[in-house]
């Protein structure tokens, strides 16, 4: 009987003990989302460039105009076009003092890829979780495997001679965000005709002028 009453009060305290355990500490808060509506300034936000380094808004907003077009993603018809055409466009952007980057859901890597292949200039963005994209309001779906093509539309392949395919975590719209050298936003395009969109943020600009 004795034995007994020891081993109750020997669970007793375990429990009473485990009650007393720190509960896990909350996960870390995401960045808020916004509507982000013109006229409102631009949060801070940051990114990884195609460089592999941090790319943060607070080290470009302010001292050129910033457009930011968001784009489904590398290697895809429509977004070969866009960005094409933001590379024949550049000089013109950058005589109206405009920075223009562009932002997906692919990784650096294919980034890279991608920039090689085209001869792209401008900064490329990777979003792969769509974070960027949702803490500014832009909606953000499934990703996709996409196969790697050159100029000529034939398929880039690795050293084995196999055609490259990537894949991306998330997909995004085709917006575009131009914000001013007041840090706010100026223009929130979410029907982008990637052929003219650069063309069209240009004249933006230069009409805001």
């Amino acid at each position: 009987m004795k034995r007994s009453v020891a081993v109750c009060g020997s669970l007793i305290l375990v429990v009473l003990f485990a009650g007393r355990l720190p509960a896990d500490p909350p996960p870390a808060a995401a960045p808020a989302a916004i509507e982000l509506a013109v006229g409102q300034a631009l949060p801070a936000i940051a990114a990884v460039g195609d460089d592999g380094k941090p790319w943060l808004a607070a080290e470009h907003v302010g001292k050129k105009v910033v457009v930011m077009y968001f784009y489904p993603g590398d290697f895809t018809g429509g977004c070969i076009r866009q960005a094409v055409a933001v590379r024949d466009g550049l000089a013109k952007l950058e005589a109206l003092d405009i920075e223009i980057v562009g932002i997906s859901g692919d990784s650096v890597e294919t980034h890279q890829l991608f920039k090689s292949a085209f001869g792209l200039k401008h900064t490329l963005l990777a979003d792969p979780d769509g974070a960027l994209a949702k803490q500014l309001g832009v909606p953000v779906q499934n990703g996709a495997r996409v196969r790697t093509r050159n100029p000529d539309g034939k398929p880039i392949l690795d050293a084995a001679g196999k055609s490259i395919m990537v894949e991306r975590k998330s997909t995004l719209p085709r917006w575009t965000l131009v914000i001013g050298k007041d840090g706010k936003l100026l223009s929130k395009r979410t029907k982008v005709d990637p052929a003219t969109d650069a063309d069209e943020v240009a004249k933006l600009v230069a009409d805001a002028k």
